[in-house]
């Protein structure tokens, strides 16, 4: 299999708002409560205000992250109130309208427009039209590498190139070598252009997490290749130890990270997954206390129309079932759900 495939690409060589539990507006859920896709404490006014027309609260939060570098934030908010303006889109318009030139605003319109035809059957061809919208959010600051991270989405979906994607990636990295989303863009590329090639997957994940500080996000990416890797279901095996491996160096991320907190909870749900598939049971039950009732979408709506409720199950299932597996069924989707490669496909899956 590997013979047949194409020569890698030299970056890789060495060298939404779903449902809610309901709670008082401005007290934190308690840890026996679940809430699905939370907003930290600098999101949720901005939401707030947006929610009522307003748009001045959302351009200061993406005005401050800009002014202090602080890109991971950044491409977490951007994302968020991409998905809050695809429903509500009446403060994002009036925000344009007054300040077309606002890096934040620019910003957003390039992940909103890849966001708005990310499901569609044309993806390709819709995604071509939207690339000035991308070249505008990049040029409003040489520095933010967050337009980058959608300009790698953008050439994933529109099926670039290597080379092309190669020299966006090279541009991406040399404005933060250790930014997350440019990574995770960079391995869904890799996992997109040689299916079931999970090696390489890993390689480019492991070499990432050596080179990044130890309390980077990067060194959460070979658990993502993991996910992958125990999602797919195709290509040669990867020895268990690898993905113990991955695994461990999650949890170490994990322990250094704010503990029942929304910044991180993605990376923990995602690993609270491979723990589960790796019947690291007691190593789960750690991840599920330091998520607390953060649920995020992503990775349970790769498998059910309704994520939190299956973060509930599985959550009712780890507190009360010892080390006994989860139930057959309840970590894959059912065949009608199935796209891709073997995914959920939603909108924002990128």
């Amino acid at each position: 299999m590997v013979d047949t495939m194409a020569p890698l690409p030299s970056f890789i060589r060495p060298l939404r708002m779903t449902k809610r539990f309901a709670r008082p507006a401005g007290r934190p859920p308690a840890a026996d409560e679940a809430v699905l896709d939370a907003p930290d404490e600098r999101l949720s006014p901005a939401l707030v205000a947006a929610g009522r027309g307003e748009y001045a609260a959302a351009a200061g939060l993406l005005a401050a992250t800009r002014a202090a570098a602080e890109w991971e934030h950044r491409d977490r908010y951007a994302r968020h109130l991409s998905a809050f303006a695809r429903s509500r889109p009446e403060w994002y318009e009036a925000w344009h309208a007054a300040a077309p030139d606002d890096p934040g605003v620019l910003l957003v319109a390039a992940q909103l427009a890849v966001d708005r035809v990310w499901s569609s059957p044309a993806r390709a061809e819709l995604l071509r039209e939207v690339s000035p919208l991308i070249t505008a959010a990049a040029r409003a600051d040489d520095r933010d590498p967050v337009p980058w991270r959608i300009a790698l989405d953008h050439a994933r979906g529109s099926r670039a190139g290597h080379r092309y994607f190669g020299e966006l990636w090279e541009a991406a990295v040399r404005r933060a070598p250790h930014h997350y989303g440019c990574h995770v863009a960079a391995l869904r590329y890799l996992a997109a252009s040689w299916h079931g090639s999970h090696h390489e997957c890993f390689d480019f994940a492991d070499r990432a997490a050596q080179d990044a500080p130890a309390d980077s996000l990067v060194q959460a990416l070979p658990a993502r290749a993991a996910f992958g890797y125990l999602t797919d279901g195709c290509g040669p095996a990867v020895p268990r130890a690898r993905l113990d491996a991955a695994a461990d160096r999650a949890i170490a991320l994990s322990t250094r990270l704010p503990a029942a907190d929304p910044g991180p909870a993605q990376a923990r749900n995602k690993l609270l997954y491979v723990l589960i598939r790796l019947d690291r049971w007691e190593d789960a039950r750690t991840q599920l206390r330091l998520i607390g009732p953060y649920a995020t979408s992503f990775p349970w709506d790769r498998f059910t129309d309704d994520p939190l409720g299956l973060f509930l199950r599985l959550r009712e299932h780890l507190e009360t079932a010892g080390a006994r597996p989860a139930p057959a069924g309840l970590l894959q989707a059912p065949p009608e759900l199935l796209g891709g490669h073997g995914g959920h496909v939603r909108a924002a899956d990128h």
